[in-house]
């Protein structure tokens, strides 16, 4: 286990800051894309890609999971996996009308 000192707490709270500062400004990007003139496809795929990138963070060094065993990571990318099949889902859609699918009710 690691020895607990003033220097490890040191490094931890800089990096749990550091940590925080990053998801703030990931925050504001999110906050002025969503107020930007753009087409609702880019808006999205924007916000959907900077709110990914702060769940890792979050997930990975406040809820410690970067430190986890192998069968944890395994089970969140497995999860991942689904999750963007998921995403994928209405985006196949979208590509289905325009290329002409045909849909029989």
């Amino acid at each position: 286990m690691q020895e607990i000192s003033s220097q490890n707490i040191k490094q931890e709270v800089r990096k749990h800051l550091l940590i925080y500062g990053l998801l703030l400004f990931l925050t504001a990007i999110n906050f002025t894309v969503s107020k930007l003139s753009l087409l609702g496809e880019q808006t999205v795929f924007i916000v959907l890609s900077v709110a990914f990138v702060q769940g890792v963070l979050i997930a990975c060094y406040f809820m410690h999971l970067i430190s986890e065993k192998k069968l944890i990571h395994f089970v969140l990318i497995l999860t991942l996996i689904f999750f963007l099949g998921l995403l994928l889902l209405p985006v196949l859609e979208f590509w289905g009308n325009i290329f002409g699918t045909v849909h029989v009710s």
